[in-house]
């Protein structure tokens, strides 16, 4: 694994505000921590949903998510230990594992399904719903799924272990690039007293989601389970943020598209009368397929 120096972040942007998740249900009754929830897409545009899953109880998760639609934005599954199986209405299949990544572009539409093929142990990971500009919503399907060692890597000086999951940090391409939202996705492990930055560019709306420890930004504690949404701050480069215990926390952000958001359901459009055609086209048994001129 390479090992780089620290990014130089002359200004950290400070916390906003901490988030706490809400305990939900989801697909056949999975057990979930949402921690971007619908009420917060315009603060932190294009990102529309982050969910956490994680639990030793096959109960919380052996009925998985039978097949549903999505239309109108991406999907980004990063498994941090289990096993789950996609399948698609556009011929994909594919086994997420270990620190592997699965990334779908719903477009105008695709059915899928996200089954375990495991009945005992632990699944935990991260679901991302990352919107769609509106010139792009009704594009072809896309998904590609990355083995946990094809997700690129790095360490820094002060022992950071980073995943590059899309963007880049420290000069490091990660492994799905996008133009128009331009998201940044990594996982940082850090032992505790080490500090890490990550630069930023100023029109981004970011956040961090803590899951292992605490850590501290601009002198704000960021506990296990929560979610601290990092202020615009005026003139700041990037975030720094330190362990103060061995911890380990997913950064985000994003290039906001300031459109419009319209969404039912497993279909985010821009307008109302897309969402009913979305319904429509779905019941039909036409969602995903090519208008006809």
């Amino acid at each position: 694994m390479t090992t780089v120096a620290n990014d130089r972040v002359q200004q950290s942007r400070s916390v906003e505000r901490i988030i706490t998740g809400q305990a939900v249900m989801d697909g056949a009754g999975v057990k979930i921590n949402r921690v971007l929830t619908q009420t917060l897409q315009r603060r932190l545009d294009p990102f529309l949903m982050l969910d956490n899953f994680g639990s030793d109880q096959a109960n919380d998760y052996i009925a998985g998510f039978p097949s549903h639609p999505h239309r109108g934005f991406e999907t980004v599954t990063y498994m941090l230990e289990g096993r789950m199986r996609h399948k698609d209405s556009a011929g994909n299949e594919g086994l997420l594992t270990n620190g592997g990544v699965q990334w779908m572009t719903a477009g105008r539409g695709v059915i899928h399904s996200e089954m375990p093929e495991q009945e005992q142990g632990v699944m935990e990971g991260f679901q991302l719903w990352l919107n769609l500009p509106a010139k792009d919503k009704m594009c072809k399907p896309w998904y590609r799924d990355f083995n946990g060692a094809d997700v690129p890597a790095f360490s820094t000086e002060q022992g950071a272990q980073v995943k590059v999951i899309a963007g880049s940090s420290h000069g490091v391409n990660g492994a799905v690039q996008r133009p128009v939202t331009e998201p940044i996705y990594i996982d940082v492990q850090l032992p505790a007293g080490a500090s890490f930055s990550q630069q930023l560019p100023a029109g981004h709306n970011a956040f961090i989601f803590t899951y292992r420890g605490s850590v501290d930004v601009d002198g704000k504690a960021v506990a296990a389970g929560r979610m601290a949404i990092l202020a615009n701050t005026e003139g700041a480069d990037g975030v720094v943020i330190a362990a103060t215990e061995a911890s380990r926390f997913i950064l985000i952000a994003g290039q906001p598209l300031n459109e419009p958001i319209a969404q039912y359901g497993p279909f985010v459009m821009n307008t109302q009368a897309e969402i009913y055609a979305a319904v429509d086209d779905f019941r039909a048994g036409t969602l995903g397929e090519e208008a006809q001129a």
